[in-house]
């Protein structure tokens, strides 16, 4: 099985230096490949001097995530491809337990690791944790992190479990069904574009997996902090793009409906903390939604109601109204 280890970088040369390094130790078995988003540092001829084997593919521009890395996996021949961010520590053996379970589940399309923190080994890391849900309102959550709250990691988690999303911040994914799929949708740009692919491989008949004796340490906001208000933005109107895209018709419209109602809630928060640009966002986030509806009604497929994969019905009633802040104890439908 041919594995292509695919790190994108953008003027990430600091980030390169500390964790290629990793990258090359621990994965003999792989092919390793810089991705670059038309970089205007010297990350690239770093990376050419310091790591020859390293094979560079360069974008003409910076695509951000999606895009950049439709346009760059098309230059790349693999059985699997691994999207790992440029921010992460990968450790030993982490390739091995993967590579397994994908020949062992042929119907197993997309697998992530264990997300630990790199600046606390002993926690799990806000983007990915153990493996992303959804809840009936198309919120996305994380077994070992909701919301703010991420739990240490005391081995609950060393299983392999069926997912409904795994984290873009190190997704291994079949060559044939990333270009089955189309890839990411490029419209997103950044952030939930993992979501959608892993919902629309669903929707397809695929499954999506976590493999837990597999594990990474990532630092997480490297490239754009966790409560940067373009991050709101993009986060919440990709997830309306996800919902518009992936689910039967008749859930559509209500749905939306809903979580309009539900974002003005999250707004009037950002306003009660004096987070203005954040609950600015929110508004910009619902009008570009609205601006592009046509277009993303264009994009839909295959669709099907919610999977078993949702685990609860509301993820902000569970965690903000009960207090239900870990995994453990949330209300499974």
């Amino acid at each position: 099985m041919k594995i292509a280890i695919v790190i994108l970088n953008w003027n990430g040369k600091a980030l390169l230096e500390q964790f290629l390094p990793s990258v090359m130790q621990f994965s003999k078995e792989a092919d390793v490949y810089v991705a670059d988003n038309a970089s205007t540092d010297d990350s690239v001829s770093f990376v050419q001097s310091h790591f020859p084997s390293v094979r560079i593919v360069q974008n003409k521009q910076n695509w951000g995530f999606a895009q950049g890395y439709n346009e760059a996996l098309k230059h790349i021949d693999a059985d699997i491809y691994c999207l790992l961010n440029s921010d992460i520590e990968v450790t030993e053996d982490w390739l091995s337990p993967v590579a397994k379970q994908f020949e062992k589940q042929p119907e197993t399309a997309i697998i992530q690791p264990k997300i630990l923190d790199h600046k606390d080994f002993a926690r799990f890391e806000y983007a990915g944790a153990a493996g992303g849900f959804i809840d009936k309102l198309g919120y996305p959550y994380c077994r070992g992190r909701i919301f703010q709250s991420i739990e240490k990691d005391a081995g609950q988690y060393n299983d392999i479990e069926d997912i409904f999303w795994a984290t873009g911040a190190c997704m291994f994914i079949r060559e044939e069904v990333f270009w089955e799929l189309k890839g990411f949708d490029v419209d997103y740009f950044a952030h939930q574009e993992e979501v959608d692919l892993c919902w629309r491989a669903h929707n397809r008949g695929y499954n999506v997996q976590y493999v837990g004796m597999s594990k990474v340490y990532h630092v997480g906001g490297a490239t754009m902090h966790n409560m940067n208000p373009y991050k709101t933005f993009l986060n919440f109107r990709n997830s309306l793009y996800s919902i518009t895209k992936n689910l039967p018709k008749r859930y559509v419209t209500l749905l939306i409906f809903i979580r309009l109602l539900l974002d003005a809630v999250a707004g009037a928060r950002f306003l009660f903390l004096l987070q203005f640009r954040h609950f600015l966002a929110i508004i910009r986030a619902h009008v570009s939604y609205y601006v592009n509806l046509p277009k993303t009604l264009k994009k839909r497929g295959n669709t099907k109601k919610f999977q078993k994969y949702h685990g609860v019905t509301s993820i902000v009633w569970d965690y903000f109204v009960k207090g239900r802040k870990s995994y453990a104890l949330l209300q499974k439908d």
